[in-house]
């Protein structure tokens, strides 16, 4: 096909997800000619069925506990056999977070001048794409078409089956649940469902709860879980179907909806040249081009990390490079996010890895038990453990587990980030009280000079 003199953008990015769009924006801002390609809605499967509805409902289930404890704060007047989660009205108030969020998108978009093509891209060469009738060349193109879970398995009944954007929809919640799936996703969902008031199964084909955590922060999510009611099944997958559920090997599980958070498989769209995978995914290398130096691949589809904040960081990156800066990502200093109740976040290296590495490390755990804000507010369950090199202390890794983890967990990223020690940490001033002042006392502990144990 013979190019155009002169392409109609500097950049087309198919898919307007986490990646997408915000790699879109920043290009914008950065005077690059930009469109945007999506053939359903801004914001992707996170903003629309994915990580925000879920938080959302997941607050609802929070303040739904923190009702139940009422009483232990001094509050009368609280009937709590009354206190039910009414789903419809949670499930309304996420729609009304996602629209409005859904909003502030389109809105930057149009601040920064980028125009958002809508409809289905098929790509006949790197830079070339066809939406429709229109055929569409680019200096650069990047794409971000995300993941979604991999179909449920055969065995399991199609008028049981339910994907993640379906639950959503439901106007009432089912009865009981299977979940089959791994991972974050899987285990929020699992929870919510059972605090909302299904009986719930999660049904896991892997042997551990979070493949991707370090093993003591799976460990502790597997007990707690299960602590909380949800019954989980390892190294299992439903073998068919049975009257009212499914099977799982020989066992009957009662369930009115299997829910689909089956390990992600990438959304590639229709290719017409050579496009190199790798295990179902886009390969690319280290600057996120995609075998192709005008063609990049970001976020869910190149199948490097799962989480939007990592998916937004690579589309910035992507930008960066298309304009001549050019750095490696560190994945190991995304953080990993898990909302459940209490929280659980890790940054930077794992034990396991650590130990492959051949590092010479120390381990420092902390407990929330000791902290004067954590008991007051009646979230005093939970760690924080950090992970250093034996000879100058540099914090390889962090681990943490509190009601607020996952906003805590920035302060370690930046701490990996710059490459900071146990040292760093000890001399950073926190305000009293604050739950993060069990920074202070681990990396104090970890020099042999605790506070407060």
């Amino acid at each position: 096909m013979e190019r155009k003199a002169t392409p109609d953008y500097d950049l087309l990015i198919v898919g307007a997800g986490p990646a997408g769009y915000v790699a879109a924006i920043r290009a914008g801002q950065v005077g690059l000619k930009t469109a945007l390609v999506e053939k359903d809605h801004v914001g992707g499967m996170c903003l629309n069925w994915g990580c925000i509805p879920t938080k959302a409902m997941l607050e609802s289930a929070r303040l739904l506990e923190r009702a139940r404890q009422a009483r232990q704060f001094g509050i009368d007047g609280v009937d709590e056999s009354k206190l039910r989660l009414n789903w419809g009205a949670a499930r309304d108030r996420a729609s009304r977070v996602v629209q409005r969020l859904a909003g502030n998108i389109e809105a930057y978009l149009g601040r920064y001048g980028v125009e958002t093509i809508r409809g289905e891209a098929e790509f006949l060469a790197p830079a070339t794409v066809r939406v429709g009738r229109r055929v569409i060349e680019a200096g650069h193109v990047i794409l971000a078409t995300g993941s979604r879970p991999a179909p449920l398995s055969a065995a399991v009944p199609p008028e049981l089956a339910l994907e993640i954007d379906g639950l959503f929809a439901l106007r009432a919640l089912p009865a009981s649940v299977a979940v089959v799936g791994q991972g974050p996703s899987a285990m929020e969902l699992a929870l919510l469902l059972k605090m909302a008031g299904s009986v719930v199964t999660l049904v896991s084909p892997a042997a551990t709860l979070l493949p991707m955590a370090d093993p003591y922060l799976s460990t502790y999510a597997l007990n707690r879980l299960r602590h909380q009611g949800v019954r989980v099944l390892l190294e299992a997958v439903p073998t068919g179907g049975t009257d009212g559920g499914i099977l799982v090997g020989e066992e009957r599980i009662l369930c009115e909806r299997v829910l689909n958070a089956t390990r992600r498989r990438a959304v590639i769209p229709k290719v017409e040249f050579d496009l190199t995978l790798d295990d179902g995914f886009v390969f690319t290398d280290d600057y996120l081009q995609a075998g192709h130096p005008n063609l990049f691949a970001v976020g869910d589809v190149n199948g490097r990390n799962a989480t939007a904040h990592a998916a937004s960081a690579q589309g910035l990156h992507a930008v960066n490079v298309i304009q001549g800066v050019r750095w490696k990502l560190e994945a190991r200093r995304f953080p990993l996010n898990i909302y459940t109740f209490p929280e659980i976040a890790q940054v930077g290296l794992t034990e396991p890895e650590i130990q492959a590495r051949r590092i010479d490390y120390r381990v420092h755990e902390y407990p929330l038990a000791a902290n004067a804000k954590a008991l007051a507010e009646g979230n005093a369950e939970g760690f924080v453990r950090l992970l250093s090199e034996q000879r100058y202390g540099e914090v390889l890794g962090v681990q943490i587990v509190a009601a607020h983890a996952t906003d805590m967990i920035a302060e370690a990223a930046a701490i990996i980030q710059a490459e900071g020690t146990i040292h760093d940490v000890a001399r950073i001033a926190h305000a009293h009280p604050t739950v993060s002042e069990v920074f202070l006392e681990a990396g104090l502990a970890a020099l042999g000079r605790p506070l407060h144990e």
